[in-house]
């Protein structure tokens, strides 16, 4: 494990910022962890409660299988520890949107034990991140306090939602290496299809444990910063809290252990509890639940279940296809994009260089989406069209200018390559007595380059070329015209 180099400069010195992280992450399911209910996202308030979500009197819970599934599927994916025995408490407190008055979660005996996550912080090389465990739970509701004057209201459509918790050890070192961690955290749980990962529909959201120490020092006093919902945030959650921390130790105070609410507009936390123990919840194990026991064909159909991970296709399409490192890396990082990349290859099949398909995604296919302004799933270009225009620049159909030519018409049209060329006559010629001809004209009209040319001033070679290109409107086969250009430049 590598360590970080951010520091917080202080007024008696270095401080040393540590982090771990709580990230809840919604699972995909159809419906509720203990009830029928749907878990659709935007639906009027109150219309997604089922009586056990609501706490009705003899209403008890029954596990959904799927949610379990996907935690379990979760855990696999970060090669973690699968309890094969877990158990159900009940975390008790009191909350106008929790109305059971308690949250059915996991405490003693977690569904997934200890894995690891491997990030790569922009600042420096790659570090593991120790996963402490994921435990299941249900999410509580919503209170609304912008509704009315005088009064809030109480949306239950989240009560009784899937959660995983993830509880990361406290292994981060710098804001950078929290925001590589929930960037690649996310980007599983999307390979994995366990949660979709929209932190602004809050279905993943952080608490940001930080605290301060001397370089070396025993681990200080941390505070927990809740409900942070954007990679951007938590780093400028943790930023803030760091120094806030600093700033309160050299001036002689002492770091609270409590709740923080991070305010996005003023980039800064302020204090929202007390921060509560374990025991201050009065955990016991729920009488209404048996405890989960999975059985080794469920493990199984859990295991063979999984798609090809990040890292692993990453790898693949670097040491296997011949990719850059960095495209690599590029088109793995988003599950959207790396399933359109795959697309991709299927229909290039061995026509196109995957390299070639690589470098054509990043640079033109990013390109235009960047400045159309669409995600690569509302791409006006689909990988089997991508696919053909490939295939007739490697044929020598196209040259490169005139590929680029028809992709934006592609773009703009929605047609296939091969019909725009045969429609508009943009097939590349290869053709040497036509551009010998052309060639000819060039030379003749540009006398004295030629013979400067001759005389050594050989850089105007390019110059030639270009003439030659211009005056076929970019349909000359290139290599051609070199070939064609120095025979008759001698």
């Amino acid at each position: 494990m590598t360590t970080s180099s951010y520091r917080i400069q202080g007024a008696t010195g270095e401080w040393e910022v540590v982090i771990g992280l709580e990230v809840h992450a919604q699972i995909t399911s159809n419906a509720k962890l203990f009830s029928g209910a749907a878990t659709a996202f935007g639906a009027e308030p109150n219309t997604q409660v089922s009586l056990v979500d609501a706490a009705m009197p003899g209403m008890l819970p029954v596990p959904n299988r799927e949610c379990i599934r996907q935690a379990v599927r979760t855990g696999m994916a970060i090669e973690a520890e699968i309890n094969r025995w877990s158990r159900f408490d009940r975390k008790n407190y009191f909350y106008a949107d929790l109305p059971q008055g308690y949250q059915i979660s996991q405490l003693y005996h977690p569904l997934v034990g200890e894995g690891s996550i491997a990030i790569e912080p922009a600042e420096g090389e790659e570090k593991v991140v120790g996963i402490e465990r994921i435990h299941v739970e249900q999410d509580a509701g919503k209170l609304m306090h912008d509704q009315h004057p005088t009064r809030s209201y109480v949306d239950l459509n989240r009560s009784g939602v899937a959660l995983m918790e993830i509880v990361s050890r406290p292994d981060m070192r710098s804001p950078a290496e929290a925001g590589a961690y929930v960037r690649k955290l996310r980007s599983i749980l999307r390979y994995v299809g366990s949660c979709d990962g929209n932190m602004e529909e809050g279905s993943m959201r952080a608490d940001v444990n930080v605290s301060v120490r001397r370089p070396g020092e025993e681990f200080g006093t941390r505070t927990e910063t809740k409900n942070v919902n954007s990679v951007r945030f938590v780093m400028a959650a943790i930023e803030h809290e760091a120094r806030r921390q600093v700033d309160v130790l050299e001036s002689g105070g002492r770091i609270v252990q409590e709740t923080r609410l991070f305010d996005p507009d003023r980039g800064e936390t302020r204090s929202m509890r007390s921060k509560e123990d374990a025991h201050d919840y009065r955990y016991f194990p729920d009488p209404d639940l048996l405890p989960l026991e999975l059985d080794e064909a469920f493990i199984a159909e859990c295991r063979a279940s999984l798609p090809e991970l990040p890292d692993t296709k990453r790898a693949r399409y670097r040491d296997v296809l011949g990719i850059t490192a960095y495209n690599a890396a590029v088109l793995t990082a988003e599950v959207e994009t790396a399933r359109w990349f795959e697309r991709l290859l299927a229909a290039c099949g061995d026509r196109v260089t995957p390299k070639a398909a690589s470098n054509w995604v990043i640079s033109d296919l990013f390109g235009a989406l960047h400045r159309i302004g669409k995600d690569i799933d509302a791409s006006p270009v689909g990988p089997e069209q991508g696919a053909e225009l490939l295939a007739l620049v490697a044929d020598g159909t196209l040259s490169g200018t005139l590929a680029k030519q028809v992709f934006e018409i592609m773009l703009e049209t929605g047609d296939d390559p091969a019909k725009i060329v045969a429609e508009r006559g943009m097939k590349q010629t290869s053709d040497t007595g036509a551009i010998d001809a052309v060639i000819a004209d060039v030379l003749t009209a540009n006398a004295d380059k030629v013979a400067q040319y001759r005389d050594g001033k050989e850089a105007l070679f390019g110059f030639f070329v270009g003439q030659t290109m211009k005056a076929m409107a970019g349909k000359a086969n290139p290599q051609v015209v070199n070939a064609q250009l120095k025979k008759a430049l001698g």
